[in-house]
């Protein structure tokens, strides 16, 4: 089968630039390397699990930030409530557990599961955008604290969050087919 994702543009953060501009562009390059890390692989591929009994997968890590993006700019920052694509208090690791279940067309499945995560990543960057200060408080909570928190903690938060993650995409896809760096 032919490759599925092409590798996005990354594009180095600036070396010299205001704090706002610099947390941007590092969340910037750490969504687009997740998409690197996928690139070049069939849907199929995208689903392989690491190693028994994880169900860690790159498919898998992109259904995860993908919650995660709605849940930290959508929820906790513009204050709305977001349901969970696919996990659920009966399964809240349903975003990693859900790949490769019985009736899971990977083919099917994996296209319509990186526009969810382009749309989130794009509704993210709007949600941002409204707010003129890193230092403006959200209008949401998280679920582990009362306390509202600024968008500054959001956007270093999301930076650490992908930066565990890219590091998981390293390791899957150097199992996979044995591509590392970048």
């Amino acid at each position: 089968m032919a490759e599925f994702l092409t590798a996005p543009d990354r594009v180095d953060p600036p070396y010299r630039d205001g704090e706002r501009a610099a947390v941007e562009a590092w969340l910037e390059f750490h969504r687009a390397t997740l998409l690197t890390k996928c690139a070049g692989l069939t849907p199929e591929q995208l689903g392989e699990r690491s190693v028994p009994p994880s169900g860690l997968s790159l498919r898998g890590l992109v259904r995860h930030m993908t919650e995660v993006e709605e849940g930290w700019f959508q929820h906790v920052l513009d204050g709305r409530d977001v349901p969970d694509l696919y996990s659920s208090t009966d399964d809240p690791d349903g975003e990693f557990d859900g790949v490769g279940r019985d009736g899971d067309d990977p083919a099917a499945a994996v296209g319509p599961e990186l526009a969810r995560f382009a749309d989130a990543c794009a509704r993210s960057r709007e949600v941002a955008d409204g707010f003129g200060s890193l230092d403006d408080l959200g209008r949401g909570r998280t679920s582990r604290s009362p306390e509202q928190v600024s968008v500054r903690w959001v956007f270093l938060h999301m930076i650490e969050e992908y930066a565990r993650h890219n590091g998981h995409a390293d390791l899957l896809r150097e199992r996979i087919d044995g591509v590392t760096g970048e």
